[in-house]
């Protein structure tokens, strides 16, 4: 039967199934860090003259490392300032929020140092300048070379600190302007969606530059490399598992009383869906759903769930030091304590609001190994190949740490039905499906980096427009 013409335009206005290309970048680096392996085993003189090519996407990196940074932090700012606002929830969540992720980034700064996975490697100590070292090492020059010679010099130059200091200054002067700072927070949000989408673009060339990193590392030290990659990896794993059952675990049951195991296995649904998508903002809707349907009181949710997918990132601060340590140590110019310690400072900073676009972690982790050693940026290339491998543990270990956070900060508030928590864990409240409203899709951010951008611009403008109890939003 010939379809009606009404029936041919509504076919035809019917969307198309996306395709997610996520997963079809996911697939091109493994096969481009195999090719380049097995390139480097079967061939390491044609595999080291593949470096220049690792080297261009790292120049590429850093070139979006500076603006990244700057607009991060300036709109960060403006998601902290409004959580503040909210009252005790708020302060609460942001409180442990620091908490947890400064204890995150120091247990993979632990681990870093005992497993010690890139040493023995030693790939190149040519590029290392001992004399620039040693001029950095004075804590007054240090602190000198903090302020730059002009506002704008420091977003230009290579200094990276210079670029967050002014980033804070900026963000801090523009809450302080009121209003009067809407117009230039709504542009610095325009310019992040640029910046963002430019990554995007950059990493769609991750496979060529993780090729060429890993086929010069594999020619120049062998099956060595591969061994310390793999031991990275397995490191990273095991520490996400024991942060999530011993850590995290230990403070849920202590503060609530909840079994760690219950509760992740009443998440089963959204921790399949995390795991074939490698991204925790997967499943924030269904995040807000369920905490909700656990018990735990709408503004409480409403605050801590999506301001935690911003400044709670438990998985992804583990893996910004352990991946640093790794750099350091692969280079052949291993971190000294102090610079380590520097570095989480920096990390508990940089790291707040520069996730959920593709490529806004590398070059976190790329900002803070240029704000310490600028030669170790170079060794990013090693992480670029094994870095799609790490981040299920990441997101995994992301969205545990924000359903826990939700219900310990329920608890301390007093805001959460601890009966019904009982009942949904027990199994005998099943979590419906149809309870999926349109409202927890839209309270979640979409996907693409423009909107991330607007969503945090939104907050910041919020802030300043001192709107009391509106829900805080976050970039993941």
């Amino acid at each position: 039967m010939a379809k009606t013409p009404a029936q041919a335009a509504s076919a035809a206005a019917k969307p198309r199934k996306r395709i997610d290309k996520t997963h079809t970048l996911y697939i091109a680096v493994i096969a481009a860090v195999i090719l380049g392996a097995v390139l480097g085993l079967v061939a390491p003189e044609v595999a080291v003259a593949m470096k220049p090519i690792g080297t261009a996407f790292i120049g590429l990196i850093k070139m979006m490392i500076a603006p990244i940074i700057f607009c991060t932090i300036v709109l960060g700012i403006g998601s902290i300032a409004k959580a503040a606002t909210v009252g005790k929830v708020g302060g609460l969540a942001l409180g442990y929020f620091m908490l947890m992720s400064t204890f995150a980034l120091g247990i993979g700064l632990v681990v870093g140092n005992i497993v010690q996975p890139g040493s023995g490697l030693d790939i190149s100590n040519a590029s290392y300048d001992e004399s620039a070292l040693a001029e950095s090492e004075g804590t007054v020059d240090f602190l000198l070379g903090i302020i730059p010679d002009t506002l704008l010099s420091s977003l230009t130059g290579t200094s990276i600190l210079q670029t967050l200091f002014v980033a804070l200054l900026v963000g801090f002067a523009l809450q302080k302007m009121g209003s009067a700072g809407k117009p230039i927070l709504r542009g610095i949000g325009h310019i992040q969606a640029l910046v963002f989408r430019i990554l995007i673009m950059v990493m769609w060339l991750a496979p060529i530059g993780a090729f060429g990193a890993i086929a010069a590392v594999v020619g120049e030290t062998g099956v060595q490399a591969i061994v310390s990659m793999f031991t990275l990896m397995a490191a990273f794993y095991v520490t996400c598992i024991i942060f999530i059952v011993v850590i995290l675990g230990g403070l849920l049951k202590l503060v609530t009383g909840v079994n760690i195991f219950k509760l992740m296995k009443y998440l089963g649904r959204e921790y399949l869906l995390i795991f074939s998508t490698s991204s925790s903002e997967a499943a924030l809707p269904r995040l807000i759903a369920k905490m909700e349907h656990l018990g735990v009181s709408k503004p409480v949710v409403g605050v801590t769930v999506p301001t935690g997918y911003s400044f709670n990132l438990d998985g992804t601060a583990i893996y910004l030091t352990m991946a640093s340590l790794f750099v350091a140590s692969a280079l052949g110019t291993p971190l000294a304590l102090g610079e380590q310690i520097s570095l989480l400072i920096f990390m508990i900073i940089a790291s707040k609001g520069a996730a959920g676009v593709t490529g806004a972690g590398l070059a976190t982790l790329a900002g803070g190994l240029q704000s310490h050693r600028p030669n170790l940026v170079d060794g990013v290339g090693l992480i670029v190949g094994i870095d799609r491998f790490m981040s299920e543990a990441r997101a995994l270990t992301n969205f545990t740490g924000n359903a826990v956070a939700t219900l310990l900060i329920g608890t301390w508030t007093k805001e959460i039905e601890r009966g019904q928590v009982d009942e949904v864990l027990a199994g005998n409240l099943p979590f419906d499906e149809s309870t999926m409203s349109a409202g927890h899709f839209e309270d979640a951010h979409a996907d693409t980096a423009e909107d991330g951008a607007e969503t945090k611009t939104d907050i910041a403008e919020a802030h300043l427009d001192g709107r009391e109890g509106e829900r805080v939003g976050a970039t993941r």
